[in-house]
């Protein structure tokens, strides 16, 4: 009997690194994941010469700089609708409330993919 269990016990110890090894994803999946970012919150500045936006989180005293290119896509939706508008940088002003989407440089500085643009009812 106690050598059934050891024998259990060994084939065990070696399986679970092998099945762990298998199963596991791919880890190159995981740092794209973790770079993703989101930020929203009110516009507090902009400077369309430097392609950025500063916006404060709704409720706190943190500010995020957001960088955008011309790669950056620009939308504009009402809360709760699915409908999607496609904007341009100058139609988001200050004191606007946005929502950015991007990575986060070396600079922590948030370079945007998207920029929403939340409208009110």
């Amino acid at each position: 009997m106690a050598k059934k269990l050891l024998t259990l016990l060994f084939t065990s110890v070696l399986a679970f690194p092998l099945s762990t090894a298998v199963f596991a994803p791919e880890a190159g999946g995981q740092d794209n994941a973790a770079k993703e970012a989101r930020w929203e919150g009110v516009i507090v500045r902009s400077s369309p010469n430097k392609s950025t936006l500063t916006v404060r989180k709704v409720g706190s005293a943190l500010e995020k700089t957001i960088e955008y290119d011309s790669s950056t896509k620009w939308v504009s939706q009402e809360h709760g609708s699915k409908k999607v508008n496609d904007i341009d940088a100058s139609q988001v002003k200050d004191n606007d409330r946005v929502i950015c989407k991007g990575t986060y440089g070396k600079d922590g500085v948030l370079h945007a993919t998207l920029i929403s643009k939340r409208l009110s009812h």
